[in-house]
């Protein structure tokens, strides 16, 4: 919820209308109601609760709703427009009005009390009232959204039970009653079993038994078909032998096809032999030494460079280490005077010491030389208004003023002349207005008894004589009535035979039914049109007795209104003749008294509040004058001290003749210096630290190049003499292996042959050529492979797909039968399944059941209770623990009594009772901040509105910061949070705020900060 604009009137201290316009407050986020102690700022949640649900929580609707009413306003009337529903999307105007009887004045008519949903400019009436819009009792709604005063801690003080129904109302644990839903199970349960029983019944045909009846048929048939089987097997190997050597057969005739080919093919593989052999020795044996050589000469060569390089480096390290060697001994020198510079650093230090001393120094005689002409002025100062205060408290003493009781009973009636004026006005208007309503009600009576026909002496008498003539007309028709029932016979009436009705034998006038009828309708308009006249009656006897009440009524209105005219002009002639003995003739002259009395009291007011803030200055201006010579003596021995540090410091300097032109110059002059030789202090030491380790790499290369220098030339002997080893072993190589052409070797050692690839073919053409051979002579070697029948072994083949196919319809007849058995399985075991399931349904049932008589009771929501309570704790903690600095925090127990733990004593728990009045306040607020957070997140709302009207007084100074900032935090939570409370400081804090302030005459006013 929401609020947009309040209207109230008649409520209270509020006598005129004025309007609260929220959406402005709501706006700021955080906003405030502020006003003196009694001016009416609860009374506007006073309205808010009425408006919503009609009734205040300082009096209830009935029968102290004249307590309510302003004593001086005759209507009471509250319009409370505010936005609610899901996300608060939805615009409500709430209307609450009454008024007094005028007649009594102590009694108020019943309120109206409406409810209107706005569409855009439109109102549209609904019939729920405000528990239903809101969503929540009036109890919670004052519980998590607005807070009246003296309720603040109304939710910590519930009882376990009550809070526990409170939070099931607002966060629908009644969902958690799972009686019916047990209920609902067990049904659904029975019917489950009643189907299972069902399947069983459908499954009564299988059985152990029977499935034992078609295995023993299956081992039979299994038997006979193995006996089929070996014939079969035995038939088939037959052809399978005879298929072998058929397939023997044609192995034989290709293999003799390709010994043939291998035969033509065999001088080309000799020719190539030959060939591959050469290669062969040639790369195996020569060639690994022929490259041996090369690669050597190629290393001879690479060993022979890196001698003269080696030789070259040689001489310039020894230029370099000579040249770094001479670098090392200079920046040791510079190096060596360190501290003597250092020293002269430390004086420079000691300068600027002694230039600040200097200048605070200078200061202090400067703030001397201020002080003391301002300390001499303010004396003067404070001699003055010393004066004043005398003077002005002279004037005060000399102003003669009469009784304040005397005042006041003089402004008391000038009030009451002018009440009386304006009541003698009234009652001399309502007077009147009542006379003449009483002549219009004279003249109405007169009206309505001029219509009552002469004869008769009232409508009484007139509506008396039509009822017994509407009688008599009824009596006519119930004759005619009989009389027409009659007529309906008078077809069975024959003359000389009996009447059936009387007996008579002769009928000499029957009655005709066309004459009954014409009778009958005349009496029927007769009835009607004297039951029309007969009420026509009766509305004139009803209209004349009310006429006659009411005149009654305005006849003792008038006369009461008579004597309460007299009562008031006797009071106002008794007033004017008190008046006249204080020397009081008129209103004027008794106005002019009560304004010269007031002017006289204003004067004297304004100069007692000049003599307080003389008086506040005095006290202002001593306190300063202290102050002053306070810092005056300071700065005097401040002097006195400076001096003395300045020489001490000079003292300390070890070179005055450096230091002494430094005096005179700036201070980042000096400290440019310091930093200045301070870093070629530490350049000196780096260059010097990077020549040394340059040498000792310089040094470290020059050793390395010597080393190689002598490995290299080893190297080059070394080589020369394993190329000469090995061109001797290439020689005799050639003569071993009988080459004697170098060319041709050369040719051979870059020729393309592929040697595997060539022996490859070779050896496969040996290996196919002896495979061959052998197949073909195993082959020719195996019995009946070179006398094989073809006819014979398509005839074998007739005759074993013959028995094939009736071994194959003798297997199907099996399978079917295995199939049948299989199935028959299937449904015995899923018999047994189905069995199982009904026995676990009914402990299924069982345990529902007993569920059923646990869930009848309310402990489980109870239980859901205590959880969101727990919750609700632990939401409220995130604020109270910050707010009492760690030092304590909320607990809740099964019994939903809440609990403190306080960490300054070990952790121990105490009951909440125990806090003092601002604890419990910190408390309150924290549970009633975590209660409107569960409600707008149960609402869906973006935004939620917290209003409190309570406890900032029983805070100290620090206590109020922090619960104020924590106000302001919810803001960034999107809340909207509203404060009533007379407390200065929150006023000085809160910058969007409306100010209620009470005038004598005109009642409640209310004003904005904005």
């Amino acid at each position: 919820m929401i609020p947009v604009k309040l209207e109230i009137e008649g409520l209270y201290s509020y006598k005129e209308k004025q309007t609260v316009e929220f959406e402005q407050l709501t706006g700021a986020g955080l906003f405030g109601i502020f006003g003196a102690v009694g001016s009416g700022k609860s009374s506007i949640l006073e309205a808010i609760l009425l408006a919503l649900y009609g009734s205040t929580e300082r009096l209830s609707d009935r029968g102290e709703k004249n307590s309510m009413l302003n004593l001086q306003s005759e209507t009471l009337l509250i319009n409370f427009e505010f936005k609610c529903g899901n996300n608060n999307s939805k615009n409500y105007l709430a209307r609450y009005a009454a008024k007094r009887n005028p007649k009594n004045f102590e009694e108020v008519r019943p309120a109206e009390h409406t409810f209107y949903e706005k569409d855009g400019e439109n109102l549209i009436p609904i019939h729920h009232d405000g528990e239903k819009i809101i969503g929540m009792k009036k109890e919670h709604f004052k519980q998590t959204v607005i807070i009246p005063q003296g309720k603040f801690r109304e939710f910590i003080d519930l009882t376990p039970g009550p809070r526990a129904e409170m939070m099931k109302e607002l966060f629908g644990l009644e969902r958690f009653d799972l009686s019916q839903k047990t209920g609902s199970l067990l049904k659904a349960v029975r019917e489950e079993k009643i189907r299972l029983e069902t399947q069983l019944l459908a499954l009564v045909e299988y059985s152990p038994e029977a499935l034992k009846d078609k295995e023993n048929l299956r081992s039979e048939k299994t038997i006979f078909l193995e006996k089929e089987e070996k014939t079969f097997q035995t038939l088939e190997a037959t052809y399978k032998k005879q298929e072998a050597l058929q397939i023997k057969n044609l192995q034989l005739i290709e293999r003799q096809k390709e010994w043939n080919k291998l035969e033509i093919q065999r001088p080309e593989i000799e020719a190539k032999k030959a060939i591959w052999k050469d290669f062969l020795k040639a790369k195996t044996y020569l060639k690994p030494v022929w490259d041996q050589i090369k690669e050597a000469k190629i290393e001879l060569e690479k060993y022979q460079v890196s001698v003269i390089n080696c030789s070259d480096f040689k001489i310039t390290y020894e230029v370099e280490v000579a040249d770094l060697v001479k670098q090392e001994a200079e920046l040791k020198i510079k190096a060596d005077d360190r501290p003597n510079r250092e020293a002269k650093i430390r004086d420079l230090k000691k300068v600027i010491e002694i230039q600040g001393l200097l200048a605070a120094l200078k200061d202090a005689e400067k703030q001397v030389e201020t002080l003391s002409p301002h300390i001499e002025s303010l004396k003067k100062s404070q001699k003055d208004l010393e004066n004043l205060i005398k003077e002005k408290e002279s004037k005060i003493e000399a102003i003669q003023l009469p009784d304040t009781d005397e005042i006041s009973n003089l402004k008391s009636a000038a009030k009451e002349w002018t009440n009386l004026e304006s009541q003698l006005a009234k009652l001399t208007e309502d007077f009147n207005s009542l006379r003449q309503m009483s002549t219009s009600l004279d003249t109405a009576i007169l009206e309505i008894k001029k219509q009552i026909p002469s004869g008769f002496d009232s409508l009484g008498s007139w509506i008396d004589f039509q009822k017994k003539q509407i009688q008599n007309l009824e009596n006519a028709k119930e004759k005619l009535l009989s009389k027409k029932g009659l007529a309906a016979h008078v077809h069975l009436l024959q003359d000389g035979e009996a009447c059936p009705l009387c007996g008579a034998i002769e009928h000499p006038d029957p009655i005709t039914a066309s004459q009954e009828e014409s009778e009958w309708n005349d009496v029927s308009k007769q009835i009607e049109g004297a039951k029309v006249l007969l009420e026509k009656t009766v509305n004139l006897s009803q209209q004349l007795s009310g006429q006659q009440i009411r005149q009654e009524n305005h006849l003792q209105n008038i006369a009461a209104k008579e004597k309460e005219l007299a009562d008031s002009k006797l009071q106002l002639t008794s007033l004017m003749g008190s008046l006249k003995s204080k020397n009081i003739n008129s209103k004027e002259s008794l106005s002019k008294l009560i304004g010269d009395t007031d002017l006289a009291l204003k004067h004297k007011d304004q100069l007692a509040q000049d003599v307080k803030a003389f008086r506040k200055s005095l006290e202002e201006g001593k306190i300063l004058l202290e102050k002053e010579e306070q810092q005056l003596r300071a700065a005097e021995q401040k002097q006195v001290a400076l001096h003395s540090t300045v020489a001490a410091k000079k003292d300390e300097i070890k070179d005055p003749v450096f230091t002494k032109p430094f005096f005179d110059k700036g201070t980042d002059t000096i400290e440019n210096t310091i930093l200045s030789v301070q870093k070629d202090i530490e350049k000196t030491i780096q260059d010097l630290d990077g020549k040394r380790k340059v040498l000792q790499e310089t040094r470290a290369k020059q050793s390395t190049n010597l080393a190689n220098l002598k490995t290299f030339g080893d190297l080059v002997e070394k080589t020369i003499v394993k190329i000469t080893e090995l061109e001797s072993q290439y020689e005799t190589l050639k003569k071993t292996h009988g080459f004697e052409s170098e060319s041709d070797l050369h040719a051979l050692y870059h020729h393309s042959l592929d040697a595997d690839k060539t022996d490859a073919e070779i050896r496969q053409y040996e290996d196919r050529r002896l495979l061959v051979q052998s197949n073909l002579d195993k082959l020719k070697a195996e019995d009946g492979v070179l006398d094989f029948s073809q006819e014979a072994f398509e005839l074998l083949l007739g005759e074993l797909q013959e028995k094939k196919s009736a071994l194959e319809g003798f297997r199907k007849e099996l399978t079917l039968l295995v199939q049948d058995i299989e199935d028959s399985k299937t449904k015995l075991n899923r018999k047994q399944e189905l069995a199982k399931e009904f026995s676990v349904l009914e402990n299924r049932e069982s345990n529902l059941k007993e569920l059923d008589n646990l869930f009848r009771g309310s402990g489980f929501v109870k239980y859901v209770s205590t959880i969101y309570l727990k919750e609700l704790c632990n939401t409220a903690n995130l604020r109270f623990i910050k707010l009492t600095k760690n030092s304590l925090s909320l607990e809740i127990d099964d019994n939903n009594t809440f609990w403190v733990v306080d960490y300054l004593n070990g952790g121990k728990k105490r009951l909440l009772k125990t806090l003092s009045g601002g604890q419990t306040f910190q408390a309150s607020l924290c549970l009633a901040l975590a209660l409107a957070e569960k409600v707008k997140s149960l609402n869906q709302a973006d935004q939620s509105f917290f209003f409190l009207d309570e406890g900032f007084g029983a805070l100290d100074r620090n206590a109020l910061r922090v619960v104020f900032e924590t106000l302001k935090s919810l803001r960034h939570e999107n809340r909207i949070v509203g404060i009533i409370s007379h407390v200065e400081e929150l006023q000085q804090e809160i910058g969007v705020y409306a100010k209620i302030e009470l005038d004598p005459e005109k009642g409640s006013q209310v004003g904005y900060s904005f």
